[in-house]
């Protein structure tokens, strides 16, 4: 069966867990494959230029973010987008719980997504975080974390929505670790239209001489050399 027959959460189901457990791992961030079709690639993208949609606009270059600009969706979601963080939030629950338990931290997530909204609406984070965010040639956003309030889950997804080296070029997705008592260490990723990337919310647990250390992680993106470049966002917590 191919992705044009099946719906966003079947494509979740397909993805290898010890795959992606292996990867988060070893790089904290991981592929996913394919997760959106072509056609909804393009309808989604398509919903920037309807800003009923969403509660904000940020404009990267006002704040020093960067270049671009990129806007947070109000609820309800798009139907593809709400079944895709319903599916992909107990895949990487296992991952996070795993983390957690390495680097002695609480692991406070409970098993499905509503649960955990919940809980960040009791603590005042009640915000809507998914993004959709629009690069054009000279544009990029600079290194950071997307934390926004105290209850964090340490993982989340971004989806391209073009073709790299088609739609355009430049606009790789960067991730920077800052590793224990060493130098950094540089990820790039081309985001191929409708494939996932799993990353890091705020850094990883590595091994060490005296156990396990976080490192911390940021993540980015390069300048966009030509052409339009879009992304959906996937964050499992909501905002303060």
């Amino acid at each position: 069966m191919t992705s044009t027959q099946t719906r966003p959460d079947d494509r979740v189901a397909a993805i290898d867990q010890d795959a992606l457990a292996e990867e988060m791992n070893a790089h904290g961030c991981a592929p996913t494959g394919p997760l959106l079709t072509a056609d909804e690639c393009r309808d989604i993208a398509a919903l920037y230029d309807e800003p009923a949609l969403f509660r904000s606009t940020v404009d990267m270059e006002r704040l020093r973010f960067g270049r671009g600009r990129y806007r947070y969706f109000n609820r309800p979601f798009p139907a593809p987008i709400e079944e895709l963080r319903q599916a992909l939030y107990p895949r990487l629950l296992p991952i996070a719980r795993d983390w957690a338990a390495r680097l002695g931290r609480p692991a406070p997530w409970p098993d499905t997504l509503d649960e955990w909204l919940d809980m960040c609406h009791r603590a005042g984070q009640t915000k809507s975080t998914q993004i959709l965010l629009r690069y054009r040639a000279g544009d990029w956003n600079a290194l950071h974390r997307d934390l926004y309030g105290d209850l964090v889950f340490p993982m989340q997804v971004v989806v391209g929505l073009d073709e790299p080296g088609g739609d355009y070029t430049g606009g790789e997705f960067l991730m920077v670790e800052q590793r224990p008592r060493a130098q950094s260490r540089g990820t790039v990723t081309l985001l191929r239209r409708g494939h996932g990337l799993v990353f890091t919310t705020r850094d990883r647990p590595v091994a060490s001489a005296r156990g396990w250390s976080a490192a911390p992680v940021r993540h980015g993106v390069s300048t966009v050399r030509a052409g339009l470049r879009r992304t959906l966002g996937l964050v499992f917590h909501d905002a303060a």
